[in-house]
């Protein structure tokens, strides 16, 4: 995907309401360091440093959905217990909705706990749920279903084999969902895929499928055949898609038709999690409306960034976008840097003593009163971080026939200038949640503005932070506009 297709799809994610039924598992993670043997037995003594709690299982496809910029509409059970309370917590730290989930009286809620010492996993306890004495409860969660629906543009069925993705359960939501057009994308548990049967897409990862089919999925043709196998099953299901690691992903329609996307090679630090990265990234350009390989590669830039990062941990559409961006530009722009790196290198080198500087604009065809803009910024501090306006946000805030030249270009360009350290694109109309990252000491901006003018765009967090706004000097007689007028021959 280029990064102009990358960045349109993630602006229509933006506005997605994702409706996320699944068994949700409160993920705790106790660290510590492993320094002698117990005298009780030949085990090693954890002496715990810390721990955390996090939403696990269809708990991190919600995760990973607002991660990625649009709306999860959870639905799941929940037992009444202590754990079932952090859940509920965990939930509304993550800014979504509780309304749709259903808490079940005496029910054991689910949770799976981790011994880590020096990075490695020494041990992984799974508590399973145990259901509480009310009877109506499969009832009750396909009226979640039903009410939640009527909210949603793409649903994400999450089954993880702790007992609420029953086959009546399935149905209903899928039954539900084709009524109202919305697409279905399930992330299989178990043998027998007909209690999905009907949904957009079903995605087992390779062994799952090679279970379902009974042979290896280690080729090409062994991924298709397994697909095969399973599709002649099932009556009304679109699509099947089986996530293959390193090997990226293959799908199968029901007309037949197959599809392989292949993953770039990466540094892998921990799968945890990648296939709801996947499920969510594609689930959501689904919803979007792309194309199914659109969505699947896009999925597959996903998942291939979240397995370099440790622990269950999820991507945000910032980091795809940068991730891509600087791949697009190759070795030329080795100042193009996503919004978390800038955000480190700026508190690094705060550290150091030295001053960080912030300027940002479209710089779509690099004038004379650009440079000097960004000579004055440089000027102005010892290391000089400029935010690019992403294509959709200059399209947004000059119109559909700008830019000229795409993001990549420009911050190629402007790469190539010695007055700029670091180079991040931002997708908002205004820098201000960039500069809120960054916190510059000094945030430089043409004398056209005012400091007043300033303030709303990032101005206020400058001097909240104790840093300065600074006007610099205009080049008289240069305008990107102007240029653009008098290449077409219009005064």
């Amino acid at each position: 995907m280029d990064i102009a297709e990358l960045s349109e799809l993630f602006d229509r994610v933006k506005g997605l309401n994702v409706l996320c039924v699944g068994d949700i598992v409160l993920d705790q993670f106790i660290y510590g360091d492993t320094n002698r043997v117990s005298r009780e037995a030949p085990v090693p003594v954890l002496e715990e440093r810390r721990r955390e709690r996090m939403l696990g299982a269809a708990g991190n496809v919600v995760r990973n959905v607002r991660a990625l910029g649009a709306t999860p509409i959870p639905v799941a059970l929940v037992g009444d217990d202590a754990e079932g309370q952090a859940l509920l917590e965990l939930i509304e730290t993550e800014g979504v909705s509780r309304d749709h989930l259903i808490i079940e009286a005496g029910r054991r809620t689910a949770m799976k706990t981790r011994f880590v010492s020096g990075g490695h996993q020494m041990l992984c306890v799974d508590r399973d749920p145990l259901p509480g004495g009310e009877s109506d409860t499969e009832t009750r969660l396909i009226a979640a279903i039903e009410a939640a629906a009527g909210e949603a543009d793409v649903a994400i069925l999450s089954d993880y084999g702790r007992g609420l993705v029953s086959r009546r359960v399935s149905q209903a939501l899928i039954a539900v969902c084709r009524a109202k057009g919305i697409p279905v994308c399930v992330d299989p548990r178990g043998r027998d895929y007909t209690r999905y049967d009907g949904a957009t897409v079903i995605k087992p990862n390779a062994l799952e499928l090679s279970e379902e089919c009974g042979h290896t999925v280690s080729t090409d043709d062994e991924a298709l055949d397994g697909l095969a196998c399973v599709m002649a099953r099932l009556e009304r299901t679109e699509n099947l898609i089986v996530t293959r690691s390193a090997l990226g992903m293959t799908a199968l329609g029901c007309d037949g038709s197959w599809i392989h996307v292949r993953s770039r090679p990466r540094p892998v630090y921990d799968v945890s999690g990648a296939g709801d990265t996947a499920l969510s990234m594609l689930s959501l350009a689904l919803g979007a409306g792309s194309s199914l390989e659109t969505a699947m590669r896009a999925a597959d830039l996903a998942a291939g960034l979240v397995v370099t990062k440790v622990g269950t941990a999820t991507v945000t559409a910032d980091e795809v976008l940068a991730e891509e961006r600087m791949r697009e530009s190759g070795e030329a722009s080795a100042k193009l840097r996503s919004r978390q790196s800038v955000a480190e290198a700026a508190a690094r080198w705060k550290a150091m003593g030295l001053k960080v500087g912030f300027t940002n604009g479209c710089f779509d065809l690099i004038h004379p009163g650009h440079v000097s803009l960004l000579k004055q910024a440089r000027a102005e501090c010892d290391r000089l971080i400029v935010g690019l306006n992403s294509d959709s946000s200059v399209r947004r805030l000059k119109g559909p026939e700008r830019p000229v030249n795409n993001e990549v270009s420009r911050a190629i360009v402007l790469g190539s200038l010695e007055s700029v350290d670091q180079i991040v694109v931002f997708d908002e109309d205004t820098p201000a949640d960039l500069i809120e990252a960054i916190k510059p000491d000094v945030y430089v901006k043409g004398a056209d503005y005012t400091i007043d003018q300033l303030r709303p765009l990032g101005g206020e967090a400058v001097l909240r932070h104790g840093g300065r706004i600074h006007l610099a000097q205009l080049e008289d007689g240069h305008s990107t506009t102007a240029m653009i007028r008098r290449s077409r021959g219009v005064d």
